[in-house]
């Protein structure tokens, strides 16, 4: 019988043998479905050379003239023919830099610093310093990072030996660690007269006894030489020798120098995706303003060894930027450079045209920012995403989804809508890694994490990013508030790793660069969801559950 209209007449052909099919081959049957006949399922094949559900991302980003979060925006699967652990994440930071890892730290002032920069290279990702400090210690952040060895702790938290007890106890609750070296001076690079760790301290009631009366003294330690031992497979060997849990590291004159922890050197031993320069030592970004005592920073971040600047402002299509950037590439030329923050194709066109090396996305977005609310100025994140991406894709522009990310769905969409990284903030400003130091509010142990347009913010020296340093009044376009407790880095990035790779997978994309590929030839579909449909994605109709993210 003829087809009429795409229907065909179902025969039964059970005694016969038929030929594979394309269909068959790629649904891995060795023998035909019994229930369809050749004509059906040679129907299904040329249907499927045309059949696509949902929209594709220019229909839904550009054609709808409509703004879009992250939450109003789902993606459609794909067919899955690969395992989770062969989903590539490798993507361009910028131009010049590849990452195996999508994901990038905020440059704020209660994310980023040296040690939340250390840990995000260890895992694939980058760290980028915030500049609301003086150019002497933003230089000095950067130094950290790039003399960062394995299982080394090159800034730890010392005593003088007339300290107490009780602010052993300080540092144990404000950093998670109770191994304290005592110095002469009670700082690091002070002569090492001993060390108290927890067996020294635990059945002591008295908390203001003086640690001198306490701690394993000098002569009793296992410690090694600077000069000695140059690498770490060596002083691996001293640790595992002494059996103890701390190995100080001191110079000839017996000054503590950095000091080694069991449990760091457990925890650092083995990162295969970490993100190193030619010289094997771990990237690093900083940021810088538009002033001209920016230059100044600039030079002092070179001499430091920084990998990229990343140029920080609010909104980053200014006369100041493209200036700066102009100056950056004449004075150094083979200096990385990211410029924003832009929302809009024409923005991203004159940072592009001025040399830009990469392109921050994100306007008035984030968790503790209020620019939208207070200026009236931005655009919802996906609809940003996509269209500067669309436009700089084209340039071989790198964009870093900057903003409005809460978890990994966020980080997978942001990808797909054309994101090469995403920069995370509050997601961060939790773990051990973070500036600052924890405290409990109503029993749940916080971090206090602000935005840098937060009065408090500017106060300490933020407010350029928002062109208010000369005003007397300030107007602020972000808040301050607390996080809660994710634990360390090195358990919670690899969560979200894995948490994107299934998002891959589930999308039926083996890479990053596949996924763009499929983003523009129309594969890659979305759909809008009503707010009825994003209740529906979330958990509902419990009375109670609890909600653990990884174990």
């Amino acid at each position: 019988m003829p087809l009429i209209n795409t229907q065909v007449e179902v025969k039964a052909e059970a005694n016969k043998t038929r030929p594979l099919s394309p269909l068959r081959r790629a649904l891995g049957s060795p023998s035909a479905p019994k229930s369809l006949s050749k004509a059906q399922l040679q129907s299904i094949e040329n249907e499927l050379k045309t059949l696509r559900d949902g929209m594709s991302g220019d229909q839904m980003f550009m054609e709808s003239k409509r703004g879009y979060t992250y939450d109003d925006v789902i993606l459609l699967p794909g067919q899955v023919n690969f395992g989770v652990d062969e989903v590539d994440l490798s993507t361009n930071l910028t131009r010049n830099i590849k990452l195996k890892v999508p994901l990038v730290s905020s440059p704020m002032d209660t994310v980023t610093e040296h040690r939340m920069a250390i840990a995000m290279a260890l895992q694939g990702g980058i760290g980028i310093i915030h500049y609301n400090n003086t150019i002497e210690e933003q230089a000095g952040e950067i130094m950290r990072v790039k003399r960062f060895k394995n299982g080394f702790i090159t800034d730890p938290k010392c005593l003088p030996p007339n300290a107490k007890l009780a602010d052993v106890d300080r540092i144990k609750a404000m950093y998670g660690f109770s191994g304290v070296p005592i110095t002469e001076t009670g700082m690091l690079g002070g002569k090492l007269v001993g060390i108290v760790t927890n067996r020294d301290t635990d059945f002591i009631v008295n908390r203001n006894t003086p640690v001198s009366e306490v701690m394993t003294p000098f002569a009793k330690l296992v410690v090694a030489y600077e000069e000695d031992h140059k690498n770490l497979e060596a002083l691996n060997k001293i640790m595992i020798a002494s059996k103890k849990a701390k190995l100080p590291i001191i110079n000839k004159k017996g000054d503590l120098v950095a000091l080694m922890s069991r449990k760091d050197l457990l925890k650092h031993r083995d990162f295969p995706n970490a993100s190193k320069n030619a010289n094997k030592q771990l990237l690093v970004g900083a940021t810088i303003g538009t002033r001209p005592n920016d230059k100044e920073r600039v030079k002092k971040l070179v001499e430091a060894g920084v990998d990229l600047v990343v140029i920080d402002s609010s909104q980053g299509d200014s006369m100041y930027q493209l200036e700066m950037i102009k100056w950056l590439k004449t004075h150094y030329p083979n200096l990385d450079v990211v410029g924003g923050n832009i929302v809009t194709r024409r923005q991203a066109a004159h940072l592009i045209a001025a040399g830009v090396d990469g392109l921050r996305v994100g306007m008035g977005v984030g968790s503790i920012c209020t620019t939208q609310e207070v200026c009236a100025v931005g655009r919802p994140q996906a609809t940003a995403v996509y269209n500067v991406a669309s436009f700089a894709n084209k340039y071989g522009i790198p964009i870093w989804a900057d903003g409005g990310v809460a978890n990994t769905g966020h980080i997978v969409k942001a990808l797909a809508l054309g994101a090469s990284m995403v920069m995370m903030g509050s997601m961060l400003a939790g773990t051990e890694e973070a500036p600052g130091s924890y405290e409990f509010i109503d029993g749940v142990r916080v971090k206090k994490y602000r935005g840098m347009g937060s009065i408090e913010a500017m106060t300490k020296g933020s407010s350029t990013r928002y062109f208010a340093d000369k005003k007397k009044i300030r107007v602020a376009q972000g808040v301050s508030g607390t996080v809660m407790d994710k634990g360390s880095i090195q358990h919670y990035v690899p969560y979200l790793v894995l948490g994107v790779r299934h998002g891959l997978q589930d999308l039926g994309q083996k890479s990053l660069k596949i996924m763009t590929s499929a983003r523009v030839n129309n594969e890659l579909r979305f759909e809008e969801r009503t707010h009825a449909a994003q209740k529906e994605g979330g958990v509902h109709d419990l009375h109670s559950y609890k909600k653990q993210l990884f174990g």
